[in-house]
């Protein structure tokens, strides 16, 4: 019986974790949809675009 109370604590760990993760990756995606609407372009957007912020300079020989 005690190893039965483990397993169903464990399990209920595991919902309980899970639950979490899902809400964090649904608030992380609001914020991404409203960021989105919204239009703005904050520092951190940014900060990770694929454009050089200037130009490189022609390597020397």
């Amino acid at each position: 019986m005690h190893e039965y109370e483990l397993q169903q604590l464990r399990t209920f760990d595991l919902i309980r974790r899970a639950d979490h993760e899902r809400l964090v990756r649904e608030a992380a995606r609001a914020r991404r949809t409203a960021r989105h609407e919204a239009g703005t372009d904050t520092a951190e957007h940014e900060s990770h675009s694929r454009r050089f912020r200037r130009p490189r300079s022609a390597r020397t020989a």
